[in-house]
C-alpha cells in the first residue's frame, strides 16, 4: 500500500511510530504537511498538489490534524475521500469530534454516560447554571480548549461568576460541567482501533491539579477496563463514527462518564505505559479496510 500520514511535523513521536510501523509491514509511506496541500476541485477529477507534484495512487491516509487547523485539515481529508482513498478518520467524524458541544449532544443521544453539562449563551443567571450542574465546585471549559488548556475549576459560585464574566468579556464560548469528586483528579484513556480497545491507561494529575493531562505533569499507569468501561468507550467511538480514537472517561459513583472522544490521540503515552504497539494496530486497520 501507499500510505500518506497527514502531519505537520515528521519528528513527532506519533508520526515517527506510524512511519516505522508501516515500513515494517512493507508499505510505502509519505508524511505530508496538510497545510501545504493545494486542493483542486473539478467535476469527477479531484486532485491534491503537494510540493511540485500531484499525490497519486494513494491507498490510505492517517490524519494527524491539530485542533488549530481543523478547517483546512478536514478539507484535505475530504479531498482524499473524493479520490476514493481509505482514511481511519473520516472528514465528517473529524469535524464532529472537534466541536465539543456537538460531540456531547451526539454522545448523550447515543446513551453514553456524561458529566452533567450546561452550555449557555453568555448567561447572567450564574446561580441557576451552578445549580444545574449540581452546585460548586464545578468545571468551566472553553469550547476550543485542548490538552487541559482553557479548563478551570471554580470552587465557589462567586469564583464561577468571576470566571464566566472573564470568558464572556473575551467573547469565548464556555460549557459548565459537574465536578466528579470521587474521580480524585484521575481519568482513563481508552485507545480504540476498529471497534476494539487496544490499550488503556489511568492518568493521575499531579498533586493539587484536578486535570490529569500528561502534558500538564500528570503520570499514567496501565489499567484493565471493567466491562462497563469498555462498553462505554466502544459505544462513544461508534456514536462519533471514528475508526481510531482515544476516549477519556471518569470513574464515578454513577459509572464511567465520558469527557471527550479524541480523533487524533497521541501514541507516546499509551505505548510507553502499556508496552503495546498501537501504531501497528492502526496500520493493520488500514490494511483490512483497503482490502
Amino acid at each position: 500500500m501507499k500510505i500518506v500520514i497527514l502531519s505537520r511535523n515528521p519528528k513527532l513521536y506519533s508520526t515517527r511510530r506510524l512511519v516505522e510501523a508501516a515500513e515494517k509491514r512493507k508499505h510505502e509511506v509519505l508524511v505530508v504537511d496538510h497545510l501545504k496541500c493545494n486542493i483542486e476541485i473539478e467535476k469527477r477529477a479531484p486532485k491534491i498538489f503537494y510540493k511540485g507534484e500531484y499525490l497519486e495512487n494513494v491507498d490510505a491516509i492517517i490524519p494527524r490534524i491539530g485542533a488549530s487547523v481543523t478547517f483546512y485539515g478536514t478539507a484535505v481529508v475530504r479531498q482524499f475521500e473524493m479520490m476514493k482513498v481509505v482514511t481511519c478518520v473520516s472528514s465528517q467524524a473529524l469535524t464532529r469530534s472537534r466541536d465539543k458541544l456537538s460531540s456531547l449532544q451526539i454522545l448523550a443521544r447515543a446513551g453514553v454516560g456524561l458529566p452533567k453539562t450546561v452550555f449557555t449563551n453568555y448567561t447572567k443567571d450564574v446561580s441557576h447554571l451552578v445549580k444545574s450542574v449540581g452546585g460548586a465546585p464545578l468545571v468551566l471549559k472553553l469550547l476550543e480548549g485542548t490538552q487541559g488548556l482553557g479548563v478551570v475549576l471554580a470552587e465557589t459560585k462567586n469564583a464561577a461568576t468571576s470566571v464566566l464574566e472573564a470568558f464572556n468579556g473575551l467573547g469565548a464560548r464556555v460549557i459548565a460541567q459537574e465536578f466528579v469528586k470521587e474521580a480524585g483528579g484521575a481519568d482513563i484513556r481508552a485507545f480504540v482501533v476498529d471497534g476494539k480497545v487496544v490499550g488503556a491507561m489511568k492518568r493521575q494529575g499531579k498533586e493539587g491539579e484536578f486535570r490529569s493531562n500528561l502534558h500538564r505533569g500528570g503520570n499514567a499507569t496501565v489499567i484493565e477496563l471493567t466491562d462497563e468501561e469498555e462498553k462505554t468507550a466502544l459505544k462513544a467511538v461508534k456514536a462519533m463514527g471514528l475508526g481510531v480514537a482515544g476516549v477519556d472517561m471518569l470513574q464515578s459513583s454513577k459509572g464511567p462518564l465520558v469527557l471527550e472522544v479524541n480523533s487524533s490521540p497521541g501514541l507516546e503515552g499509551i505505548e510507553r505505559v502499556t508496552g503495546k504497539n498501537i501504531a501497528k494496530e492502526i496500520i493493520r486497520y488500514l490494511e483490512i479496510h483497503v482490502e
